[in-house]
């Protein structure tokens, strides 16, 4: 009955309207609350990483360079698509209008894409740290960290650019409900009146190169550290210089795995419910583990930690 009035009520919409992440409103209430909690702590856990580098000189090394980027974009990531789908959990009808859709879609391809070159990227610096450290601060000097940076956020732009104006253009007859919770590229796919296949084939080329290169970076980096870890003679060293890697290896196994089923499988795949927990996984839960796994639990930064709150105590 609720699914009949829903599809009776998208003919009125000049926009689209959302099936959401839950259907049955015993549900919305946890949903929301556990949506807020892990989004406050997203907000929380990356500012954090960002003041305590940009305001301590001995962080200011290549590595946290990266991971500053990295809290930026997992701010920007999450702020675009958890307070407009927590308004919607509140709401009867989960509405947004056709541009607040494809600006909502637009940033969040340009931060994925950019996220998924920093990954590569990070790797790469790993890769530079352990099998070249006499050569670390020759190689990786301040203008080629800069001139990365920027790289991966061209890229990340350009991808989004041609992925959003494509489906942007197609037309929307009368099925305006996305079966999903924020403008993604899958969901609005199924829904046009229009043959997706030319759209299908950009984000399976455009989109899988920057997936795909980024993973093949990130992949032969880990290679060579493996093979330079197993020539270091004491098992405490190998422990020591392979825990370093441990964090971006799960972090790049969640966030590749999740996207790729979601952006690289084969188009003949509906959309379903399944999706919205695939798509959960890289839109709330890497932004949270992010600056848990790469800096809270790292050493140096817990000392600056230690030292920030000595310093303010006494003053609080």
């Amino acid at each position: 009955m609720e699914s009949r009035l829903i599809q009776k009520n998208v003919t009125l919409v000049h926009g689209f309207l959302f099936l959401g992440l839950v259907t049955l409103p015993a549900y919305k209430t946890w949903v929301f609350l556990a949506i807020t909690l892990a989004y406050i702590m997203t907000i929380a856990a990356n500012s954090m990483v960002i003041f305590v580098v940009c305001f301590n000189s001995h962080l200011h090394t290549p590595m946290y360079f990266f991971l500053v980027n990295l809290a930026i974009i997992e701010l920007l990531y999450t702020t675009v698509i958890t307070p407009n789908t927590l308004i919607n959990l509140q709401n009867e009808n989960q509405q947004i209008s056709f541009v607040g859709c494809f600006v909502q879609m637009f940033t969040f391809i340009t931060l994925g894409g950019s996220e998924c070159i920093l990954l590569g990227i990070m790797a790469y610096d790993r890769y530079v740290a352990i099998c070249q450290p006499l050569l670390y601060t020759a190689i990786m000097k301040k203008s080629l960290c800069i001139y990365m940076t920027i790289t991966c956020w061209t890229i990340g732009f350009i991808n989004s650019v041609v992925n959003t104006v494509l489906t942007a253009i197609l037309p929307y007859c009368h099925d305006r409900l996305i079966r999903h919770y924020f403008c993604e590229i899958p969901p609005l796919l199924k829904i046009s009146c229009k043959n997706t296949y030319s759209n299908e084939l950009v984000v399976f080329l455009l989109g899988g190169s920057v997936i795909v290169g980024s993973l093949l970076l990130t992949l032969i980096s880990y290679i060579f550290v493996i093979r330079a870890v197993i020539k270091i003679p004491s098992a405490s060293g190998k422990r020591k210089t392979f825990s370093t890697c441990t964090s971006h290896l799960l972090v790049v196994s969640i966030f590749f795995g999740t996207v790729i089923l979601t952006y690289l499988r084969p188009s003949s795949q509906s959309f379903s419910n399944k999706d919205h927990i695939i798509s959960l996984a890289y839109a709330l839960v890497t932004p949270l583990i992010n600056p848990l796994l790469y800096t809270i639990r790292n050493k140096d930064v817990q000392r600056v930690l230690w030292r920030i709150l000595q310093q303010w105590w006494p003053i609080c």
